[in-house]
């Protein structure tokens, strides 16, 4: 062998040594992939359940029609105070007026048809008592034939003024019915307030609201001394909400002022009227529940139906373990033994819920775990732990078990997190802005 063929083999060497080394090391190195980090603290959390509603009074009175007439006097208008037993409106009463007189009338008449009965059962009683005495002395001057006739003559009476009496009872009541009718001429208020509603004019025709409650509604009178928020609490959050819990109520008419409320009544059904109309096509509908919150202190011009905003505090933890809601992900045990299976986040789980198998998505469920990553400042590497969670603030969730204070997790992106491996090297990213708000809601 050549001298010259034996450098080229030695040259030749060396190259396939550095290739598998430098085959080697580029196998030892990862990618990393860019994330935000941050360090498990302490922080004040406070958890609020929002909804929204509609200012409404504690007592309000919808003022309608018993009767049918057209309306000749109209004393308030709206915005008025009045005061219980304050005339609000009166109906035309010549109809009504002389349906009592025809009553007294009719009265009249059956009272006279009842003393004329009763005349004719004195009659008849003192008939009979005199045909009775006669026989009892002498039997030949009244026959037994006549004195039957004149018992019953005398029963025949006193089953008339039976009936006439009857016949005034009725008459009286008849008269009782056009009196109150009358009455019902003249509304009055039946308690105190402001009037909020005025739906008829002077010259319009009341008619009683048998059938249709707007159509014979003719004024609302509103006690604005305790106001309430009546809010639609969705179903996954009205469990979490108690009596007496405190409320901070935002009112569109006033933007610069927040109003402070106790929560005193929830409903215990649904709200499901126009939401099972709806989903008559086979899609589930949104589940709600009314719950009122009543003011402290409402602003002194407020009125009914303004919209409102309310953030009830359901529950606080001072200096709790926190990590953002953000970094609180789901994985399957067997995504977590193989770094070639892809992962999914919480959020995303909650957002690309398969439709189609409801039961593969509900053992899906079953088998995932709930953690964050959790980054090895020395080696860069993110190792998903399984936390427990309690109560979530705005922005952070209660850490009860999984992590200690100051190690350092991963907090962001949220696609991101999304597509992070276990054991996936990573490195801090140079952006420092939150993920949006439509991410962070999606994520809870």
């Amino acid at each position: 062998m050549t001298k010259k063929r034996k450098v080229l083999l030695i040259c030749a060497g060396f190259v396939v040594v550095g290739g598998f080394v430098a085959l080697s090391v580029a196998k030892r190195r990862q990618p990393s992939v860019e994330v935000r980090l941050e360090k498990v603290q302490r922080r004040d959390l406070v958890s609020i359940v929002t909804a929204s509603g509609q200012v409404q009074p504690k007592s309000k009175v919808d003022v309608s029609a018993d009767i049918t007439g057209r309306i000749v006097s109209l004393p308030v208008r709206e915005g008025d105070m009045v005061q219980r037993g304050q005339v609000l409106l009166r109906i035309d009463p010549a109809q009504y007026q002389a349906n009592v007189e025809r009553s007294e009338a009719m009265l009249a008449s059956a009272q006279a048809n009842a003393a004329q009965a009763r005349a004719s059962r004195d009659q008849a009683d003192r008939a009979f008592v005199r045909a009775r005495d006669i026989r009892a002395q002498n039997a030949q001057l009244v026959s037994q034939e006549a004195l039957e006739q004149a018992q019953t003559q005398q029963e025949i009476a006193a089953a008339n003024l039976q009936a006439a009496q009857h016949q005034v009872d009725q008459a009286s009541a008849g008269l009782r019915e056009a009196q109150e009718q009358l009455r019902k001429t003249t509304i009055a208020a039946t308690m105190s307030g402001k009037v909020t509603r005025l739906a008829v004019e002077e010259g319009e025709v009341a008619v009683p609201g048998t059938f249709s409650r707007d159509v014979g509604l003719l004024m609302t009178i509103s006690d604005l001394s305790v106001i309430e928020v009546k809010v639609q609490v969705d179903e996954t959050d009205v469990v979490r909400i108690g009596l007496g819990d405190s409320a901070e109520v935002s009112i569109d008419a006033f933007p610069d002022t927040t109003f402070a409320g106790r929560v005193t009544e929830i409903a215990n059904s649904a709200l499901r009227g126009a939401a099972a109309a709806a989903g008559q096509g086979g899609q589930a509908q949104a589940i709600d529940f009314e719950v009122v919150i009543t003011l402290d202190h409402p602003p002194a011009d407020v009125r009914p139906d303004l919209s409102a905003t309310a953030r009830v505090v359901t529950d606080t933890r001072a200096r709790a373990l926190t990590v953002p809601i953000i970094a609180l992900t789901v994985r399957e045990p067997e995504a977590l033994d193989s770094a070639s299976r892809r992962d999914t986040s919480r959020a995303a789980l909650r957002a690309q819920q398969p439709a189609a198998a409801p039961r593969d998505t509900a053992a899906r469920r079953r088998r995932e775990i709930e953690g964050v990553f959790v980054v090895d400042t020395v080696t860069n590497i993110a190792r998903f732990r399984p936390v427990r969670v309690g109560i979530a603030g705005d922005e952070y969730f209660e850490v009860l078990d999984g992590v200690r204070e100051n190690e350092t997790i991963v907090s962001g992106t949220y696609q991101a997190i999304r597509d992070l491996r276990n054991g996936a090297k990573v490195r801090r990213s140079r952006s420092t802005g939150p993920d949006s708000t439509a991410a962070r809601r999606a994520a809870t």
